[in-house]
């Protein structure tokens, strides 16, 4: 197959991946330029798209991790109240089971001769002591730290929703990029927007460190709630059991004594 006249296959295109298209930054400003003052052109705005890139980037990254913390918290509320009713459940089935043991007195006493005698004359039945009003339910400690440590950062998540914070670009244009962007002060890049660019991803990078540490205080401290409350759910379905065999057998001697 021949290769058209106007492309050589044999030349080098290295060189053509370095040099600016024209038609995307052409404008007269360049008109006096050289290629490779064009070239340097080209570079230096295609550092300062991919310092606006990452900015970016950190910025919808921080979006997603207070979002994250967001659900962690909800989900942690949701693990608090339903440990609540573990716990009233809990103080439920210990109050069934005192009062089987009152039903299992007075049937024994039916069946006594002498117990139904005591019974007549025994005169006002005992009155049972008012039931305690259950103490509020605690989360274990690790989730409670860090729900508190969580909650701090909830207007984060409200600033950065639905609408991400943007950099000020104004500058991020041809004449800033012919600044000098090589020399470093302090660190960070001569070139003004270069360097707000460094500074926003670097403050950006130590928010996410702090957000993924709090995510992480906040998953261990679920996984400890979880764990509490299987055990708890272990003890509820225990109890239950035997509460089922008291009422099967209560039940058995009522119909035997009709």
């Amino acid at each position: 197959m021949a290769y058209p006249t106007s492309h050589n296959p044999f030349a080098d295109d290295d060189e053509e991946d370095f040099k600016p298209k024209r038609s995307g930054f052409e404008d007269e400003s360049d008109s006096g330029m050289t290629d490779a003052e064009r070239r340097q052109k080209y570079l230096q705005q295609e550092v300062m798209r991919t310092a606006h890139s990452a900015v970016d980037s950190s910025y919808r990254s921080l979006s997603l991790i207070y979002e994250s913390e967001k659900i962690g918290v909800e989900t942690a509320e949701e693990l608090v109240r339903q440990g609540e009713v573990l716990k009233r459940t809990d103080k439920m089935l210990d109050n069934m089971d005192e009062d089987l043991k009152t039903s299992q007195r007075h049937i024994n006493s039916i069946k006594s001769v002498w117990g139904g005698l005591v019974n007549y004359f025994k005169g006002k039945p005992e009155t049972k002591p008012t039931p305690e009003e259950p103490k509020e339910y605690q989360a274990n400690e690790r989730l409670q730290t860090a729900m508190s440590g969580s909650r701090g950062h909830e207007d984060k998540y409200q600033a950065s929703h639905p609408n991400l914070r943007k950099l000020d670009t104004g500058g991020f244009g041809a004449a800033a990029s012919m600044d000098d962007g090589s020399s470093r002060q302090n660190g960070y890049p001569q070139n003004r927007y270069l360097r707000d660019a460094h500074q926003t991803l670097d403050s950006n990078l130590d928010e996410m460190s702090s957000g993924l540490a709090r995510l992480k205080n906040l998953g261990l401290g679920l996984q400890a709630e979880i764990e509490d409350q299987d055990d708890s759910i272990g003890s509820l379905l225990n109890k239950v059991d035997k509460m089922d065999g008291k009422i099967i057998n209560t039940n058995q001697q009522l119909k035997n004594l009709k």
